[in-house]
């Protein structure tokens, strides 16, 4: 049986240094926990397991050389002498300036101030992690989709339905059509209505999500340009996705759920497309967000008696 994971990014150069951690934190949950151990090793220490040799890294994380090599070529290395030379070079980033090293675990008595620098770094790296590993490409090509969409349908449940209203809310805004759906139900039947020149946006951390993945499904179907927002491009929201747009996400902990860190990329990568939908509709879109400036300007006016 192939690995999906392996065939989505099998044919692309070797991840450069800087993209490296966040290839590991977005492959690691679909790998065996063997392999896991080794991705989490080089990510955490990435000069001192430079310096060791596969037999070495195959003994520091318990397991065996052929696991070091596979995990290697998951991450997109030909194979472990490659891997080790951009360990060496990520090595190298990390001490010309890197922040200091803080950990995102969050315990519970723990001081405020400890509170806030941890999550201040957690979202930075989460940031840098989505803009590393984010595929321009792909980017472009949803832009593309949403500017000329007769109409934007956004799906989304919990935290990551947040994230679709805010960006639907901006589409509004420079004159287009754009709805979030929350309620799984009323999205599905939108998406029955939706055909070519429609777009369709399914925002996931996990991929799984069934109450997105089924008006996807539809939208689909229905023959709109679908756009899949998740942190597991393996997963099985990909299966109905014309362009995915990958998030990275901060290491879960007691404290720090998955929808907290995940929000984060996501809302980047929104923010992201919105600009280049922006961009592109240049001659409409700055009017027509003048005019939503000036509708509301009196609501931010101090009331005078």
């Amino acid at each position: 049986m192939t690995n999906p994971v392996k065939e989505i990014f099998s044919g692309e150069a070797p991840p450069a240094p800087a993209a490296l951690a966040a290839k590991v934190r977005t492959l690691a949950p679909s790998m065996t926990r063997s392999m896991q151990r080794v991705a989490e090793a080089v990510a955490d220490d990435p000069a001192g397991c430079a310096a060791l040799t596969v037999t070495g890294l195959a003994e520091l994380t318990g397991t065996s050389e052929a696991t070091v090599v596979r995990t290697a070529r998951l991450l997109g290395y030909p194979g472990y002498r490659d891997l080790r030379l951009a360990l060496a070079g990520l090595a190298a980033h990390q001490q010309s300036g890197r922040a200091p090293a803080v950990t995102a675990d969050i315990a519970v008595d723990d001081p405020i101030a400890d509170v806030v620098a941890k999550l201040a770094y957690d979202e930075q790296q989460t940031l840098a992690d989505t803009a590393a590993g984010l595929d321009t490409v792909q980017l472009g090509a949803a832009v593309a989709a949403a500017s000329t969409a007769r109409r934007i349908d956004i799906y989304g449940v919990g935290a990551s339905c947040l994230v679709g209203m805010d960006l639907a809310q901006k589409l509004l805004r420079i004159g287009l059509i754009a709805h979030a759906h929350a309620d799984p139900h009323l999205a599905v039947t939108n998406a029955v209505q939706l055909r070519s020149g429609d777009v369709a946006i399914a925002i996931t951390h996990s991929g799984s999500t069934g109450d997105v993945i089924e008006p996807l499904r539809v939208a689909f179907d229905r023959g709109a340009t679908t756009i899949a927002i998740t942190g597991r491009p393996d997963g099985p929201v990909s299966q109905y996705a014309d362009h995915v747009l990958t998030t990275s996400t901060a290491r879960e902990s007691e404290l720090r759920p998955a929808a907290m860190s995940s929000r984060t990329s996501q809302l980047l990568v929104v923010d992201c497309l919105f600009i280049g939908v922006a961009q592109r509709t240049y001659e409409t879109a700055a009017p027509a967000l003048a005019a939503s400036y000036e509708a509301l300007a009196h609501r931010h006016s101090p009331r005078t008696r």
